[in-house]
């Protein structure tokens, strides 16, 4: 922790990388944004994804989202700004029309869409051609798999199709000599919480102060005698950090179910946050200037939940233990306030003013 001031430079490792580049995601210095690319083949759900995630779009609704036609790229604003490119399946994109670098240069993470409900193996073939391809120009890369639509399957033939996939992609790409080529498979839906599970997993891969910040989170759980702590991106319900004791789906389900209710009632109970450093005031999102709740729920026994904004892109959400923290609320609250201070060393910019563009 002494080095704090410097946690947002990373560290020199003799390793390359495995993020989009060495630079602080929102730097200056950097001649792009991180960008997230939807791929996969025809119906694969890529569209629906994107709209859940990052529209909050409700999934029922996304049956009635039209197919892609051409490459939609979109700019989201939050603690880090990246771009999310959504392709068209029937595009080959290492066809000499296409200018490969101009679409890889700046790539923070390949997501391959693959409907585990159909017919799959032309879909893992041109995935393995991609990642051979990309091997050549860009062997860093981070290629993310989503076995997709694995809520209409039942849970032995979703495990052994999952399972399966993975085989196949290993086996081919061993064949053509890439043992350990940087693939990561998820299991994912739009009609659970699978799907903000995965994304948070690969956005953490792009931010190079996620060792910081897991120790900033592991300090405060091990000082408040909190059992697990996350902190998420308000709007897209993605957590980008952690502590590093073991992560349960339901833990996460409540915190981000909770997350939706307090977007609500900011919604209709907030004010706006008004004009910071003369922007303007159509640029920026409303809600209150500090949010925090205290709440009692039945899980497992009495647990409590604890919410606090720590700016207006994040939130930190806390699940206390049996003890009843209402009793030690002011050391709660001390202590978060520290890791808030200690959150604005590590990104700089976490509470710049989205003057670049309106979120899309």
């Amino acid at each position: 922790m002494e080095d704090l001031p410097d946690a947002e430079v990373p560290h020199t490792d003799p390793v390359p990388p495995r993020f989009h580049t060495g630079r602080l995601p929102n730097s200056k210095a950097g001649d792009g944004k991180p960008r997230l690319l939807l791929m996969g083949q025809r119906r694969s759900g890529k569209s629906s994804i994107s709209s859940v995630v990052f529209h909050k779009l409700p999934p029922s609704e996304t049956l009635y989202l039209e197919t892609t036609t051409r490459i939609k790229k979109e700019s989201m604003h939050s603690f880090m700004d990246f771009q999310v490119w959504d392709f068209p399946g029937h595009l080959d994109y290492f066809d000499p029309a296409f200018d490969v670098d101009n679409i890889f240069e700046e790539i923070g993470a390949l997501i391959w869409v693959i409907d585990a409900q159909d017919e799959y193996l032309e879909a893992i073939m041109r995935l393995n051609t991609t990642i051979l391809n990309l091997q050549h120009s860009y062997p860093n890369i981070n290629v993310e798999v989503f076995v997709h639509k694995v809520d209409g399957l039942s849970e032995d033939y979703k495990g052994d199709t999952f399972r399966d996939i993975i085989q196949r992609v290993q086996d081919e790409l061993s064949d053509h000599g890439y043992e350990n080529a940087p693939v990561s498979f998820y299991q994912t839906s739009i009609y659970d919480h699978s799907i903000f599970e995965a994304f948070s997993k690969v956005i953490q891969k792009l931010i190079p102060q996620l060792p910081t910040l897991e120790a900033l989170l592991n300090s405060l759980c091990s000082t408040c005698h909190i059992e697990k702590a996350y902190l998420f991106d308000i709007m897209s319900k993605i957590y980008i950090a952690t502590d590093t004791s073991p992560t349960d789906i339901g833990s996460y389900e409540i915190c981000s179910d909770y997350i939706d209710v307090v977007i609500d009632v900011s919604e209709i109970y907030g004010w706006p946050r008004g004009e910071q450093n003369g922007e303007d005031e159509s640029l920026t999102e409303t809600g209150n200037n500090d949010a925090e709740s205290l709440i009692t729920m039945e899980r497992k026994g009495n647990n409590y939940l604890y919410l606090r904004e720590i700016n207006k892109y994040l939130a930190l959400i806390c699940l206390m233990g049996d003890d009843s923290p209402a009793e030690k609320k002011a050391v709660i609250d001390y202590n978060v306030g520290v890791f808030q201070a200690a959150l604005k060393q590590v990104f700089p910019r976490a509470e710049r003013d989205a003057v670049d563009a309106p979120a899309a």
